[in-house]
C-alpha cells in the first residue's frame, strides 16, 4: 500500500497547484493542456494495445465488458458519485457549468488513473513483494497529469484520489493473497485491454472528437484475463498459431 499512498499524495498535491494556477491560465492555455494530454493519451492507449498476443482477447474482453457495464450502468454510478462529492464538498454554488466541471474532472482523472498497466503492475508488485518503484513512477506521471486536469478541470481531479485508493490499494491487497492467480500472459492482455479503454478516453473526453462511455468498459479489465484462462483450462493456445 506504500506505492499508492505515495500515488494519492502526488494526486492531491498536483491538484492543489492546477486550482491555483488555474485561474491564470487562459481558455485557449487550458484547451491547448487539455488537447495535448488528449494526443499524448492516445499514443500511450495505441502503445498499449499493441502489445496483445490475441486482438480476439481484446476485442471479447471489450464487447462482453461493455455490455456488463452497460447492463450495471457503471459510468452513471461514476456519474452519481462524482455528484454527490460536488454537492458534498464543493460549496461554491457556480451553478450547472461548476457542477459539470467537476463530475467531468472526476470521472477523467479516476478512469486514467486506475486504468493504465503501471497501475496493474505496480500494484500487483507492491502487493506481491513490497517494491513500490514501479507506483512511485506512476505517481510522478499522475501528479503531473493531475496538475495540467485540474487546472482546467477543477477540484473534482482531486477526489480521483478516492478511486485510486479503492481499485489500486485493493489490487495491492488482493496480489499478496493471490500470488500466484495471475500469468504474464494475463497481465498482458489487460493491459492490452486497457489500451483500447485509454484510447476511448482520449477520444472521447479528451479531445471531444466522439462521446463514448469508457466507464461502462471497465468490466473489460476482469473479462481479459478471464478469457486467458479458460482457452488455457481448454488446452488452446493464447497467441494464434498460423
Amino acid at each position: 500500500m506504500t506505492g499508492t499512498i505515495i500515488n494519492i499524495i502526488t494526486v492531491l498535491l498536483g491538484s492543489a497547484l492546477g486550482v491555483t494556477l488555474g485561474g491564470r491560465l487562459t481558455d485557449n492555455m487550458r484547451e491547448t493542456v487539455l488537447r495535448g494530454l488528449g494526443l499524448v493519451t492516445l499514443v500511450i492507449g495505441i502503445q498499449m494495445a499493441f502489445q496483445t498476443a490475441n486482438i480476439l482477447i481484446v476485442l471479447g474482453s471489450v464487447l462482453i465488458g461493455g455490455l456488463l457495464g452497460e447492463w450495471g450502468r457503471l459510468e452513471d454510478r461514476l456519474e452519481r458519485l462524482g455528484g454527490w462529492l460536488e454537492a458534498r464538498f464543493n460549496r461554491q454554488n457556480a451553478g450547472e457549468e461548476s457542477s459539470s466541471r467537476f463530475i467531468q474532472g472526476f470521472v477523467t482523472a479516476s478512469l486514467l488513473f486506475c486504468v493504465g498497466p503501471m497501475t496493474i503492475l505496480g500494484s500487483i508488485q507492491d502487493g506481491l513483494t513490497g517494491d513500490y518503484r514501479l507506483l512511485t513512477i506512476k505517481a510522478m506521471l499522475d501528479g503531473f497529469a493531475a496538475l495540467a486536469f485540474s487546472s482546467s478541470l477543477g477540484i473534482g481531479v482531486a477526489f480521483s484520489s478516492l478511486v485510486i485508493l479503492v481499485y489500486q490499494g485493493g489490487l495491492s491487497l488482493l496480489a499478496g493473497q493471490a500470488q500466484s492467480v495471475l500469468s504474464s500472459a494475463m497481465i498482458t492482455e489487460m493491459t492490452a485491454t486497457g489500451g483500447v479503454l485509454i484510447m476511448g478516453l482520449a477520444f472521447s473526453t479528451l479531445l471531444e472528437i466522439k462521446p463514448i462511455r469508457v466507464g461502462n468498459y471497465l468490466p473489460a479489465l476482469v473479462i481479459a484475463p478471464l478469457i486467458v484462462w479458460a482457452l488455457t483450462a481448454l488446452g488452446l493456445p493464447v497467441a494464434p498459431q498460423f
